[in-house]
């Protein structure tokens, strides 16, 4: 079994990281290059910078604040919110980071999936999908739709069915995140997560919910998730990475040292 990987996130507003439940009541957390480099020291595998206003305010992603964060971290990172074309990509991964995630641009241009993976490798190219609920609902056989700025806007488009289709195009990898969990700590929607990786053969992230480190384990186990995003652990509970990953491989969880 492939080691299962740690993601922390930061969702950035007005330079600040901030964090919320359901993508309202947001809190201001901190100074991102500073938090970076603090899970890095901490063990995380990853990091991820969503600019969660850029999108809605129709502004590029804080390119200084890539740069800066490149310079004080070397784990890969992802960027999303505020890419609004190829070029855009190219200039996020020039300034340092790893992969760029897009969500809106995607569904609005699908093509851009295949530019970007086409310029610069599909590993390069995540698919945000952010999805809430339908149940009942039948134009969405996998019970979710999917939905764009911050949950606000539905989109018509079955969760897995777009999945499939982004990773046709050239997505690398599908970061699931449920708008109903995110926040709320009781849990990731393991149901969605367990449907995108059975349909697709790239890594998939767990996104939005995660409380416990049984939560990650479930995600891992019963998702079939390759990969966990947590936030609100390490902003609020200051909960170390390492820590986490040592309670998994006690519970039998191939994580990274």
């Amino acid at each position: 079994m492939l080691m299962k990987r740690l993601i922390v996130c930061l969702d950035i507003r007005d330079g600040k990281v901030t964090k919320g439940a359901r993508f309202a009541g947001n809190v201001d957390i901190g100074d991102p290059v500073e938090l970076a480099a603090r899970y890095y020291r901490e063990g995380a595998d990853e990091l991820v910078f969503y600019d969660i206003t850029a999108s809605a305010e129709k502004r590029p992603i804080d390119i200084d604040m890539v740069r800066r964060v490149a310079r004080e971290i070397f784990i890969p990172y992802t960027v999303g919110g505020g890419i609004g074309s190829v070029e855009d990509m190219r200039g996020a991964l020039l300034a340092g980071a790893d992969k760029v995630s897009l969500n809106s641009l995607a569904v609005r241009n699908p093509g851009v999936l295949a530019d970007g993976a086409r310029e610069f490798g599909r590993q390069c190219v995540i698919l945000g999908l952010d999805v809430k609920r339908r149940e009942g609902a039948a134009p969405f056989p996998s019970g979710c739709e999917v939905v764009v700025r911050g949950g606000r806007t539905p989109t018509g488009l079955d969760a897995v069915e777009w999945a499939k289709r982004a990773v046709d195009l050239g997505a690398g990898e599908i970061c699931v995140n449920s708008i109903d969990a995110d926040g709320v700590r009781e849990g990731y929607d393991l149901e969605i997560t367990r449907k995108v990786s059975e349909a697709v053969p790239v890594p998939v992230i767990a996104s939005g919910g995660a409380g416990t480190t049984a939560h990650i384990r479930d995600a891992f186990t019963l998702g079939r998730a390759d990969a966990a995003l947590i936030a609100s652990m390490t902003h609020l509970d200051g909960v170390s990475c390492r820590d986490i990953k040592r309670e998994l491989r006690g519970m039998g969880v191939p994580a990274r040292t």
